[in-house]
This record gives structure tokens, sequence and C-alpha cells, in this order.
């Protein structure tokens, strides 16, 4: 991790277009590849999301000991899609004995670095961050294995993907009132970022009745609220570095999606989608 750098901001322009873009890109092939190809495309959709995060991540953030926290975190990446595929049934308790030792692993490696070892705290709470993020992108293998998981999925990914859009355009355009200063994040955008994924849940609810329509907008309202406040976090990430990376617009794009999927999963198992 490196100090805050909010004196020197990007252009709104160069802060929310990439991100939307990708957000658009990443969306639709994750999608495709799930509808498409079933079991193995929405496998390989998750893979692909780990490990762009994992390299995106240590770039954006700058954490030290960068070889050795991209291991870890294609490792846990590795562990947790096992966690969801393996069992007969997905439990997100097999997720823990990921996190505990990634967690340990993750501990002795930033001890383990050469003197005078800059950035400990900061680091390893990175590495911490990026372990629960690809453990949770896992989760979207669970959630793609429950009864109808697959229609599941698909909106989740949708609705995601639609809070993420409209926050982008909309803050690009009118980010006030201002979240913090320069981090070009307003309310208004984050308040149609929900109502977007609330849309986007009802257009593809099953039925008419007025119990499905509030089970979608519940849905669709947990989801936009997740990732549209994951996506202020990750804006702030962006207005850290104060420099353009390719790095960072996969944060915007990934990181949001990683927090909404476990709500995903609980949400759907519990018959609201």
């Amino acid at each position: 991790m490196t100090p805050a750098a909010l004196d020197q901001e990007l252009s709104r322009r160069v802060h929310h277009l990439p991100a939307a873009a990708l957000v658009v890109l990443t969306a639709g092939a994750a999608v495709g590849l799930t509808v498409e190809a079933g079991d193995a495309g929405r496998l390989a959709a998750v893979v692909a999301l780990q490990v762009v995060l994992v390299a995106a991540w240590v770039v954006a953030t700058g954490i030290r000991g960068a070889v050795g926290s991209v291991a870890l975190g294609v490792a846990a990446a590795a562990g947790a899609d096992a966690a969801m595929l393996l069992p007969e049934r997905p439990e997100l308790d097999w997720l823990l004995p990921v996190l505990g030792l990634g967690f340990l692993a993750a501990v002795v490696h930033q001890m383990t670095r050469p003197a005078p070892r800059l950035y400990l705290v900061a680091s390893l709470a990175g590495v911490v961050l990026l372990l629960c993020s690809v453990c949770a992108l896992a989760v979207l293998l669970g959630l793609g294995r429950i009864d109808d998981g697959e229609q599941a999925l698909v909106t989740a990914v949708l609705a995601v993907a639609a809070a993420l859009l409209v926050g982008h355009l909309v803050d690009l355009v009118l980010p006030r009132p201002e979240i913090a200063p320069g981090v070009p994040r307003g309310l208004v955008g984050l308040v149609l970022a929900v109502a977007a994924a609330v849309a986007v849940a009802l257009l593809r609810r099953d039925g008419t009745t007025l119990v499905s329509a509030l089970s979608a907008s519940t849905f669709g309202a947990a989801l936009g609220g997740v990732a549209a406040l994951m996506a202020v976090g990750a804006s702030y990430v962006v207005a850290e570095r104060g420099q353009a990376s390719w790095a960072l617009p996969v944060v915007q794009a990934v990181l949001p999606l990683a927090a909404a999927a476990p709500i995903a999963y609980a949400l759907a198992l519990n018959g609201l989608r």
C-alpha cells in the first residue's frame, strides 16, 4: 500500500469511462460463457475473474511482496473453487479452511520479507482482502449449482453490472452531493445504481405476482446496494493512486461483483431472486 495521494486527482473521464466499458465486457463474457457452456463456462468465467483480480489488486494497491501475494491469491482461488465444486452440495463452510490457511500464509509471507519490511500491516491487510475477494468470487460457482442456479447467477451478474454502469455514468456527469473530497462519487449515482439493479431483477423475475415482484426487488436492491457501495470503495483506491493504470478499471469492475456474490447466494437459497 502507498500513502494517500488524493491531491493527485484523475479526471472524471479517466476515472469512470474505462471502468464502465470493462463492466460491460466482463458481465457480457460471464453471462455468455455461463449460458452457452454451462458448468464449464461458469468455471472458466470465475477463474478468469479471479486471476485478473489478483493481478490487478496487487498492482493497483502497491502491495509489498508482490510475487508472493500473487501466489497466495492464485492458491486461494484454486482452493475456493475446489471447495465449491468437489462436494456433492456446495457449502460455504468449506471456504473457512481456505481463508484460515490463507491468512496464516499471508502473515508468514509478510513477516519473512527482507528488512526493513515497509508497510507490513497495510500490505497484510491488502492480501487478506484479496483472499476474501477471490473466495467470494468462487461463491458464484456454488450459486450456479443450486436449484435454478443459472437463472439466479445470470440475474445477479446483470443486476450488479447495471448498478455499476449506471453509477459510473451518472457520476461522470453529476458526482453530487459529493461523498468525499477528491473522489468523484455522489449520492445521486449511488441511489440510481441501486434502482438500476432493482429494475434488472424485476425484468428477469419468474411470474407476475406481487410476491415475485417483492422477491425480485429485494434481490436487486441488496445486490445493487452492496455493489454500489463497493464501487465507491474501489474509487477510493483509484483516487489514492492518482495516476492511470490498467489495473484500476479491473478492480472497479470485478471487486463489487465479488462483494455481491455471497449476498446473491444467501438470498437465492432463501427463495429471493
